[in-house]
């Protein structure tokens, strides 16, 4: 069992600000140097960053275990996904409107989480039959398919909460999800940087320190609803700086 009454090991708080440092140096590398580089510095950076991921998606789920209101929950992700989806575009240069350039990273990781929450509560709450609960998985996934980790981030959302309790299912399909997305990226779009997706296992060391429990501080959720959107504007800022405001030619970004 993942969880314990232990005073030792991470609490969610620590965990969400590793996961804010690891994102802020992820985008802030991208904007410094944009495409896809080898620099042994740029690729470390980069493995980095595969640390916020799976931490989203872990307490997304934990999120969906302790709200008192799903629906408010939704709400908010939604609500920050759209705020996100400017802030998120702008930082990188992808138009505004969608499929411009190309159907991969047309908006920001926050959209998947919010649909990975509905496609959790579909398959964990609702009465439906099994045909039609894949139905709706095939649907949402291809709603979340231009997104930042695209339909992956739904998927291991929804395998991490179905499969609470017992952490070795919740990280195998954790990385079953990530080496799928690796082999998009082998196929279509950069054979170094599908490595890098795999760098997502090193958070599952620091996954199974969570010792269950919130932390002293107050307020890191309401943090992250307007740090992401922020550090993404700033990150435009510098990009605009640097490199001016053309559009990004349609590679993926994250």
């Amino acid at each position: 069992m993942l969880h314990t009454d232990r005073e030792n090991g991470l609490n969610a708080n620590q965990l969400k600000l590793i996961a804010i440092a690891a994102m802020t140096l992820d985008h802030l590398i991208w904007t410094l140097f944009p495409g896809y580089s080898t620099e042994w510095f740029v690729v470390l950076c980069h493995i980095i960053g595969r640390l916020t991921a799976p931490i989203m998606w872990f307490f997304i789920a934990e999120g969906y275990h302790y709200t008192h209101n799903i629906k408010k929950y939704a709400a908010r992700l939604f609500l920050l996904a759209a705020i996100s989806h400017f802030a998120y575009n702008f930082c990188f240069g992808i138009p505004f409107i969608p499929f411009q350039t190309t159907a991969f990273n047309q908006t920001g990781v926050v959209w998947s989480l919010a649909w990975g929450l509905v496609l959790l509560y579909i398959h964990d709450r609702t009465p439906w039959k099994p045909w039609q609960k894949v139905f709706i998985t095939i649907i949402i996934c291809l709603i979340t398919f231009p997104s930042d980790w695209s339909c992956i981030a739904t998927m291991a959302i929804l395998s991490i909460g179905l499969y609470r309790g017992d952490f070795k299912k919740q990280m195998a399909y954790m990385m079953l999800w990530t080496s799928v997305y690796a082999i998009v990226y082998f196929l279509f779009i950069d054979k170094t940087y599908a490595l890098i997706q795999l760098g997502t296992c090193l958070t599952i060391p620091l996954l199974r320190l969570y010792n269950g429990k919130r932390g002293s501080m107050k307020g890191i959720g309401k943090l992250f609803y307007i740090y992401y959107p922020l550090h993404l504007f700033l990150c435009g800022i510098i990009r605009i700086c640097l490199w001016g405001i053309s559009f990004s030619t349609g590679t993926a970004n994250f």
